[in-house]
Parts: structure tokens; C-alpha cells; sequence
């Protein structure tokens, strides 16, 4: 069966000597993984294979079979050319953890248009911005609507937050109750928009804190989910 879809780039990994395998998320397939053969053998194959880097937004004809575990693809042409996503350093090393987290969070294989949508108008809007620093700490927060654990936006004014059981709450509940610079921050990115991320102002040791504190938020929530091994490098870079 010929398919037609808009995809974006999770993983790729390098197989025998001269083959690509693809992960990528589709508009219309959910998570699909794909074997490149003999992509990396000769020029022309090098050129196709600089379609897929990390995060890139692609438009694929696939060659789809259920019984199969790696789909072929027919024809691949480029849905977004980005401008600085793969160019500046800062930018592409949050390409390379957020594909990292996206790849171990993104498993079903059904269409889901929302969260394309989201995935697809964010990297965009990364793509085309100068202020971004705390881009990753909403893009993280607001996956969580579509992965089902955003957190309960009732009793915000409560002094503590329950990454457990994702709700603000009167009083602490033990090791995973949320309070301090943390829940300061939970509390404003939750009503703020890409946009206005600009008027978040933290500094580099608080924006690692709550980093570690949403990967927490999502280990306690998805039980695959393992902490990104890109985060050392990220933080390196980033701060």
C-alpha cells in the first residue's frame, strides 16, 4: 500500500555498512521506523540521506505492510526548510534532546493530528526565534497534554505542587511535593504561551533544576521512560 505523510525525524541509526534505519513520527501512521538501504554508499544516497536529520520535517511515500517492522520508503522530499535548527549550536543541541525524549515517549502507531500539529508549529517557531532559552521547559510541559498528565490547573494558589499525582496541593506529601523556585516556575510557564516565554526570566541553575524536576514529572508518569543520555551534553552546552 502507497502512503502519502508528513513525517518528523525521532532517531536514525547507521546499520551494516551502507543502511540507514529511520525512526520517524507521522502524520497519518503514528511512530513508523524505515530501512534506507544502501543509503550511505554513494553520493546520491548521501544527499538523500541529509533529508534525515533529527527533527527534520519531511514529506515521505512509503511502502507500507503491517506484517513488517521496517517500512520502505518510495519518494522523500523536504516539508520545512528550516533556517537556524541545524545550523546554531544551541539550537541543535535542543533538536538532539528533545528527538532524544520524543523518540523514548512517542510509541503508538496511530495517527494522533493534535499532537503532529504541536510537534510540527513548535520546531517551527524554535526555527524562527532569537529568544529560546527556556524553549525546551514549555515544550516539555505542554507534550505532557498530549501524553495524558498535564497537571490539574485547579488550586494553583496551593503552596505545593505532587509531581506524583500531578495536582497542586495544601500541604506536602512527601518526597515527591513540589515547592520552592520550582513550583514558582510550574506555575508561570503553565499560563504562558511560546510567545511570552521571553518575559520568563531564570537563570541557567534554575532552568537545570526544573529541567531534572519534568524529566522526573515524566519517569513518574511514563513507566519507559529513561533519562536522556544527550542531558549531560545538553546541560553543558546550554548553561
Amino acid at each position: 500500500m502507497l502512503t502519502t505523510t508528513n513525517a518528523i525525524v525521532l532517531s536514525k541509526l547507521k546499520y551494516r555498512d551502507n543502511d540507514l534505519i529511520v525512526k520517524c513520527y507521522t502524520q497519518q501512521l503514528g511512530v513508523v521506523s524505515f530501512l534506507l538501504r544502501g543509503v550511505l554508499k554513494s553520493k546520491k544516497g548521501h544527499s538523500k540521506a541529509a533529508y534525515f536529520q533529527l527533527l527534520s520535517q519531511l514529506q515521505l511515500i512509503i511502502v507500507y505492510k503491517n506484517n513488517r517492522s521496517l517500512q520502505a520508503i518510495k519518494e522523500t522530499k523536504l516539508n520545512t526548510i528550516y533556517t537556524s535548527l541545524h545550523s546554531n549550536v544551541l539550537k541543535s543541541s535542543i533538536v538532539m534532546f528533545l528527538s532524544e525524549v520524543l523518540s523514548n515517549t512517542l510509541k503508538e502507531e496511530e495517527k494522533n493530528e493534535t499532537l503532529y500539529s504541536y510537534i510540527e508549529t513548535t520546531l517551527m517557531w524554535l526555527d524562527t526565534h532569537s529568544e529560546y532559552s527556556n524553549f525546551h521547559l514549555l515544550f516539555l510541559l505542554n507534550l505532557t497534554k498530549y501524553l495524558g498528565f498535564y497537571p490539574d490547573t485547579k488550586n494553583t494558589d496551593y503552596p505545593f505542587f505532587n509531581l506524583a499525582e500531578g495536582k497542586f496541593e495544601a500541604k506536602s506529601q512527601g518526597r515527591y511535593s513540589l515547592s520552592g523556585e520550582n513550583l514558582t516556575l510550574l506555575k508561570q510557564l503553565l499560563g504562558t504561551t511560546f510567545d511570552a516565554l521571553s518575559t520568563v526570566e531564570i537563570n541557567a541553575k534554575q532552568r537545570q533544576s526544573f529541567l531534572s524536576m519534568i524529566l522526573l514529572y515524566f519517569e513518574l508518569h511514563l513507566g519507559s521512560f529513561k533519562t536522556p543520555k544527550s542531558l549531560l551534553i545538553f546541560n553543558q552546552v546550554f548553561n
